[in-house]
């Protein structure tokens, strides 16, 4: 196992690299260029922070080191990256990091409690919806989870903003509560926005875990526990429920990573700071290092998420061995 483990993180690294290149690469083939947006900002008289007035185009290209070849560029910021150091950001000159440690535990805690609504709604209407297939509580489980794929988050999130202003003159705070500040007041303000994407992401998770279960109790062994005498609590929980959450795993496994960078509308809507309304400012503003920097972020947590899943496997099932 353990030197699985070295070797999948060995392999972590070309996949990094190759990720960052076309990121890195793409992102300066987007139309428009981030000299000719300062430029025009200045003539309209907004100042840029961190940035000299008087600098010609030629001259605010050198001092943000955007006149060298593209290789040198991504040179650099790889031997910062490897230091920690994800430079400073074009507007502004902040540093990266200093920001994705701001930014990142606001989507980071959106996306986990989002996950943990999803689940504890998915799996209680999975199980019960396949081991009462074909009743009127299978028929209900299975309408909630068409509607949770079905109806739009974005669409949803609208309508918690806009009926309760106009019935009860009430509106989900707009103002960020920082955790440590008021933990109350934090959770109070996640749990709509988090409510939301748990029940967007639990259709497609409830779905597959009706599917397994049905596939699980059909098998031999559950024909066997049911001839012993168990009851169908200790055959659910312990004989089918275990075998029937590998695909289920798998399918959270992917949806995590999704929920740190994929939560733009609702941070929108719900006036978070979060990554997702962060990266947007940033393709707009053509904030080259910050989109690189997210980048760089999100592909460890998805390379780590599917290392975390494949790891698990063998902690649900004996058999599978890793070498």
């Amino acid at each position: 196992m353990g030197a699985y483990i070295i070797r999948r993180i060995a392999l972590t690294i070309p996949t990094l690299l190759l990720v960052t290149i076309i990121v890195f690469m793409l992102v300066r083939f987007i139309p428009g260029d981030v000299i000719t947006l300062m430029v025009n900002e200045r003539q309209m008289g907004t100042s840029l922070a961190g940035v000299d007035q008087e600098l010609t185009a030629e001259t605010l290209r050198h001092a943000l080191g955007l006149d060298v070849p593209i290789h040198v560029q991504y040179g650099r910021w790889v031997s910062g990256a490897v230091r920690g150091d994800l430079g400073l950001t074009l507007w502004g000159q902040k540093s990266v990091v200093e920001l994705l440690s701001e930014k990142v535990p606001i989507s980071f805690e959106l996306g986990i409690l989002g996950l943990i609504i999803s689940l504890l709604i998915a799996i209680p209407i999975g199980v019960y919806s396949a081991i009462r297939q074909d009743t009127w509580g299978d028929y209900l489980g299975r309408t909630i989870a068409v509607l949770a794929i079905s109806v739009p988050s974005f669409w949803v999130a609208t309508m918690v903003i806009v009926y309760p202003a106009r019935w009860w003159n009430w509106t989900p705070s707009m103002e960020y509560i920082r955790f440590i500040d008021d933990p109350g007041g934090n959770l109070l303000q996640f749990i709509i926005p988090s409510a939301i994407i748990g029940m967007v992401m639990s259709g497609t998770t409830m779905r597959m875990t009706r599917t397994m279960m049905l596939e699980v109790l059909r098998q031999d062994y559950i024909r066997t526990a049911w001839s012993k005498g168990l009851t169908e609590k200790v055959i659910v929980i312990r004989h089918a429920l275990k075998n029937a959450l590998m695909p289920v795993i798998t399918i959270v496994g992917m949806m995590v990573p999704m929920l740190i960078g994929g939560s733009v509308i609702l941070e929108q809507i719900f006036a978070l700071p979060g990554v997702g309304r962060w990266v947007l400012d940033a393709v707009n503003t053509r904030d080259y290092p910050i989109i690189s920097g997210l980048n760089l972020v999100i592909a460890i947590v998805i390379l780590g998420c599917n290392l975390l899943v494949d790891l698990s496997y063998a902690w649900i099932d004996p058999r599978i061995r890793y070498r």
